[in-house]
């Protein structure tokens, strides 16, 4: 391999405590993603960098996934957030950072996935239903928080996406 083909190629990797800022820059960049502060990125990129994958390309951060293990139910992974760069979009990055996140030994045991989208949010959507399907199971929808309710009509309704139960084996036949 040669030194372009090798500086071009997309590296996914766990991201650290020095990589929190040019996540934050990424998801500005992101729109209409919910820009989070600083300190929370930055605890994205390290207490929780098990659950977190950053994508990179010619060393600059392009894409980004974090989620969690829901501490009341260790076999669901719930991702907070994913930003692809404009220009990295349209290669399944997204579906990449997903599936990378699943076949880490902290999701062993996880037979779940759920994210919150809001319903405008077709890319996501379509991303999640995609990856239902990779994996051999449904995605059901339901209403996490209300639009009037829980955000005082200050944003929009966001839909809780569950996907599952899937089998570690799906996950591996389905890897990055």
């Amino acid at each position: 391999m040669d030194a372009e083909t090798i500086t071009n190629r997309i590296i996914l990797r766990h991201p650290t405590a020095d990589d929190g800022m040019d996540v934050h820059r990424l998801i500005r960049q992101c729109k209409p993603l919910d820009e989070n502060s600083i300190y929370c990125n930055l605890l994205h990129c390290s207490h929780f960098a098990e659950t977190t994958v950053v994508a990179t390309k010619n060393g600059k951060i392009i894409a980004f996934a974090t989620g969690y293990l829901l501490p009341e139910r260790k076999d669901t992974l719930f991702i907070w957030q994913i930003a692809v760069n404009e220009t990295a979009r349209g290669q399944n990055l997204a579906k990449r950072l997903l599936h990378s996140i699943l076949l880490r030994p902290v999701c062993e045991d996880v037979s779940y996935l759920e994210s919150s989208v809001m319903p405008g949010n077709k890319a996501s959507l379509a991303v999640f239903k995609s990856v239902a399907k990779e994996l051999g199971t449904g995605c059901e929808e339901s209403v996490m928080f209300e639009e009037d309710k829980h955000f005082k009509g200050r944003h929009e309704t966001e839909v809780l996406l569950r996907i599952g139960p899937f089998s570690s084996p799906k996950r591996k036949e389905y890897g990055t």
